[in-house]
């Protein structure tokens, strides 16, 4: 998995347990945190693409 992907994910996990602490306290900052959460796991999603698409690529190219 690439880097930047890993890096998205590890943002998606602090950006939940934030919006869960944020709800918990009884704040309503929590839904930026749940925002930042989508931009992150969309980031994520496409780094994952673009490795796996790279990958393909460059297969079908050598062989």
């Amino acid at each position: 998995m690439p880097r930047l992907a890993l890096y998205a994910l590890a943002v998606c996990a602090l950006a939940v347990a934030a919006a869960v602490v944020s709800f918990a306290r009884g704040s309503w900052l929590g839904i930026v945190w749940i925002l930042m959460f989508g931009v992150a796991s969309n980031i994520a999603w496409y780094y994952v693409r673009k490795a796996k698409n790279d990958r393909a690529a460059e297969s079908a190219s050598a062989g």
